[in-house]
């Protein structure tokens, strides 16, 4: 057990290396500046829906904001990194534990380490890596009471799938798989009744703060229905959360993006794994990790918001396992050595491709699907490489953009945009007299009520991108665009 508790902690200090050092180096695009700012304002709830709150992620960026100095936006990002290597550590011991054996445990860490997603999502203030921490640790747990039979690690399971749930809906998906578990548990007088009730009590004390969000948005409104459906789909996300069609353009879709977290041939074993978990055992365990694959897996697959490939992270937790398990079951002992070190080298395969697909993407003239150009970001490399490490462009356009215009000017941001003026206009105290405007939900501060022709004509106005859905609706056919630096300067025709 000692030599396998320093393993594990070699691989936790080696990926906290990785995404550390490969981490975003301050105030990042989207969703990301978005939790940056939030944090900055001590905001738990945000304004996009209970489901999009995430409280729990916000409560810890808040306590590291009061706990270290430096550029808060850093530090942010460095829960994710924190939170992914934690991941990769979990998938290794998970695999060590049940395996008894370190090469299908160090394949199964590394296929892990380097898929797109999880390496991408480590790298920048989001709430994908913290969920796949809680993830795995929920496996170990699960896996510890299949061994041991202990009512402790079922305790542990229902309190942290609790505070899972604080930080991300996913926790669902696996709660579902886990209720089943129990209550079959229960059913076959293996467990007994009243540890359900000691659970329940657990988990709800681990989703407190989520629970504490519900209750206030009740009392507040008095909607309980409202209340309902902003803690299970947000604002306008029920289509997306409960859609049941496919198109053949998504099927495309969900195909490369496996392809995209795994360009390495040991793909091949997560399928050879599906059918080896059966043959290693326990049976029980099998079965959880087909089912919970196919709730994973079933849920992101039909889901329909633009960034979905971030609802695979749960799927992606679960692959390494069926590699790892494949890997000990077609390569006896005695063959390790060999395979192992071939496997390990094929693991590392991701990397080159990471490094060469923008230039390869560019060439090819591959859409992404982005409708505008963006001053500092070249899309190519910031969607398809997953190290973020040299992502300075929003901190370089937001200071650029408030420096460059006079004072007291207005800047009309999107919600992609925003969040990076307002943070360094907040944090850094650059350029306090502009005034920056949005509809996105942590802000929304636009008024179209306001007599705009009269504003254009007393004080500078401008927009970060003059294209249908970033600036208000009408503005396109009232005014001009004239180019000024990385922002358009807004004219009455």
């Amino acid at each position: 057990m000692n030599r396998t508790l320093s393993l594990y902690l070699l691989v936790l200090a080696l990926a906290c290396g990785l995404y550390i050092s490969t981490a975003a180096p301050s105030v990042l695009w989207q969703d990301s500046g978005m939790y940056q700012y939030r944090i900055l304002h001590n905001d738990i709830q945000g304004s996009l829906g209970l489901a999009l709150a995430h409280p729990l992620y916000h409560m810890i960026g808040i306590a590291i904001k009061y706990i270290f100095p430096g550029d808060l936006a850093r530090n942010i990002n460095l829960i994710s990194a924190i939170s992914a290597a934690l991941t990769v550590a979990n998938i290794f011991l998970l695999i060590r534990l049940w395996l008894g054996s370190f090469w299908p445990a160090i394949i199964a860490a590394a296929t892990a380490a380097f898929s797109h997603t999880l390496w991408q999502h480590a790298a920048i203030a989001e709430v994908y890596a913290t969920a796949t921490a809680f993830i795995t640790t929920e496996l170990l747990l699960v896996f510890a009471y299949i061994k041991t039979s202990q009512k402790k690690y079922l305790y542990l399971l229902a309190l942290t799938n609790g505070l899972a749930l604080a930080n991300h809906l996913f926790a669902v998906l696996s709660l579902a798989c886990w209720g089943v578990f129990v209550l079959t548990l229960i059913f076959r007088k293996k467990l007994p009744a009243w540890c359900l009730a000691i659970m329940a009590l657990l988990w709800i004390t681990g989703a407190l703060p989520y629970e504490y969000l519900i209750a206030k948005q009740y009392l507040a409104t008095g909607d309980l229905a409202a209340t309902i459906r902003s803690a299970l789909f947000g604002q306008g996300f029920s289509s997306a959360v409960l859609n049941s069609h496919l198109t053949a353009r998504i099927i495309k879709e969900n195909i490369m993006f496996l392809a995209m977290n795994y360009p390495t041939p040991n793909i091949i074993l997560f399928f050879a794994g599906l059918w080896a978990v059966f043959k290693i055992g326990p049976r029980t365990w099998a079965v959880l990790l087909i089912a919970l694959t196919a709730i994973f897996y079933i849920f992101a697959f039909r889901y329909t918001v633009p960034d979905r490939y971030a609802f695979f992270m749960p799927f992606y937790c679960v692959v390494p396992i069926f590699v790892g398990a494949a890997f000990a079951y077609i390569f006896k002992p005695a063959r390790h050595k060999i395979a192992g070190p071939v496997c390990l080298i094929l693991a590392l395969m991701p990397i080159p491709v990471y490094m060469a697909l923008p230039s390869i993407a560019k060439k090819a003239h591959v859409s992404l699907g982005t409708t505008r150009v963006i001053p500092y970001r070249d899309d190519y490399i910031y969607f398809l490489q997953p190290w973020q490490h040299c992502n300075t462009g929003p901190q370089k356009f937001a200071t650029q953009a408030l420096t460059s215009i006079a004072p007291n000017s207005v800047i009309y941001a999107d919600g992609t945009t925003v969040y990076a003026l307002l943070y360094e206009q907040q944090f850094y105290k650059i350029a306090p007299s502009v005034t920056v405007l949005t509809t996105h939900g942590s802000v929304h501060n636009f008024d179209p009520s306001l007599d705009w022709d009269k504003i254009i004509q007393q004080r500078p106005v401008y927009v970060v991108s003059p294209v249908k859905g970033y600036i208000p609706a009408d503005w396109l056919e009232k005014y001009n665009f004239q180019p000024a630096g990385v922002l358009y300067r807004v004219e009455l025709k």
